[in-house]
This record gives structure tokens, sequence and C-alpha cells, in this order.
């Protein structure tokens, strides 16, 4: 086939990326989706002409979204994922032993069942017993589930469709109220040089919830931009407190980003990066 998928990451941004095939398609009740199988980063997810995940790179983002809060807080059980049909950020926490139920709840079906088919080295973690997946709108899953959760992941496509309701403050309310008295919660919260408007309303909405407010960063190469951010809330645990050799004493992890050192780094920012959440 040997043709060209672009993506409009910003009005005057693409990314083209060389495919091969396009190895599934269809319109779902939310979004257009596709599988392609590229060249450069081999199998990708692709939601209304949007990048979403692809087999090359998708490890720095899941492990960045996950490792860092279930780290963070001092004994998580019970987590959960909104969005992440995919089921990368699942396998990633069912990593953990502590863990004795994570649960995907995915606004759109065909995202999980394709990603189960052509992306099985990402979604595995979905068949692990402790994994729980609820086909439903997560703004409304969260409104109805108090105290409940030690740690949610909001792992959201780009805020637009029907992921605009992740980035509201009611949202975060709900989210906050959802969470354990000693619980936490991280979203992916976008590029730091093409939505820094976002990045500055999000962060002061969860910093009026939360009495910890942090902001993280990890390098995804098929996000625009590269540089990715992350913000979490979290009730009572500081990730600037956190003890590394306790991170270094964890094996059994198998990640391919993530380490004791990149805990600690993460958080360390940029100056303009620091600009925007001043």
């Amino acid at each position: 086939m040997n043709t060209w998928f672009f993506e409009d990451q910003t009005k005057n941004l693409k990314i083209g990326v060389k495919i091969n095939n396009i190895l599934y398609s269809e319109k779902t009740k939310y979004q257009k989706l596709a599988v392609v199988d590229t060249l450069e980063f081999g199998r990708m997810l692709v939601l209304d002409d949007i990048i979403q995940t692809t087999v090359a790179d998708e490890f720095v983002y899941h492990e960045m979204i996950t490792h860092v809060p279930i780290f963070t807080h001092s004994s998580p059980e019970k987590v959960l994922v909104v969005g992440g049909g995919d089921g990368g950020a699942i396998r990633e926490i069912l990593k953990h032993p502590s863990i004795s139920k994570a649960v995907l709840v995915e606004i759109d079906e065909g995202v999980v069942k394709a990603s189960q088919k052509y992306l099985p080295e990402i979604s595995e973690g979905l068949n692990d017993p402790r994994a729980q997946v609820v086909i439903e709108d997560g703004i409304r899953y969260i409104k109805e589930h108090k105290n409940e959760f030690d740690i949610i992941i909001i792992d959201s496509t780009d805020p637009i469709g029907p992921a605009v309701g992740l980035f509201a403050l009611e949202f975060y309310k709900n989210v906050f109220n959802c969470l354990k008295d000693d619980g936490l919660f991280v979203a992916q919260t976008e590029s730091p040089f093409f939505n820094k408007d976002l990045i500055k309303k999000v962060f002061t909405d969860i910093n009026s919830l939360f009495s910890i407010t942090r902001l993280y960063l990890a390098n995804v190469p098929t996000y625009p931009g590269g540089l990715w951010t992350f913000t979490m809330g979290s009730k009572k645990y500081d990730p600037l407190n956190k003890d590394i050799k306790d991170i270094d004493k964890v094996t059994g992890l198998n990640t391919k980003y993530f380490n004791a050192d990149i805990f600690k780094t993460c958080f360390v920012l940029p100056e303009f990066v620091r600009e925007l959440i001043r």
C-alpha cells in the first residue's frame, strides 16, 4: 500500500506517517476508529484521525501515567482508569502486586474490542482476573461512586468530542469525591507547547480542590511536540517527598522508560513550563 496518514496536530502543524496497510476501520457510535500498520511506529490506534497510541512508543505514556501515581501513594489497592480503552494503563497497573482491582471505564466499546484484536501486547492486562471493564460514560460513573478508589487515572483523548467533560472543574470535583480520604489522581494534560491555556486552567482547577497539585513530564514521540504533561491532584501524598529507595526495591515491573530516577526528575520542570503553573 505504502501511503501516508496525516494528523493535523494543530491548525498550523501536521505529522505524516507512512503506512503499510489499514488493518481495521469503523465508525463507532462516538468516533471514527482505525488501526493502521506504519513503517516507523508499527501498529497505531487512530480516533477521529488523531493518533492515540502505537506499539513503538506506547510504553512511555502508559508507564508514566500509572507508575508515578502508584509509587506516590503508600499502598494502593483499588484503581480506576477512565478512558484508555486500549488497556495499556491497566497492563501497567496490574504489575503491582498490591493492586486487588483495576476498573477500566471506557465509553466506546469499539476501542476495547479493536485493541484486544489488533494491539494484544497493549491490551493484555484486560484478561487479568483483577481487571474489570465497564462500558459507560466515565463522567457518569465517577459521579455515581463515592469514596471508593485509592487512585484514579484519567487516560482521556484530546479535549474534543466525548472527552471535553473530562477537563472540567465539575468533573474534578466528582473525582475528588470518588477518591478515598488519602486518594490521588492523575490526568494527561496535553502539550506545554500547544496547549498552554488548557494546562493553566486544569492546574488551577485541580489546585483549588486538592491539597497537593503537581505537574510532571514525559516524552512521547507521536504526540504533538513530543513533550507531554500529566497533572496530579493528591489529598495527602506528595511525590516530591517520596524516597526513591523504595522504588528501587521493587522488582518485576519490566519497564522500558520508568525508573526511580525518572520518578524524581519528571517533576523537574523547564522554566517555560514552570511559568504556566506559577
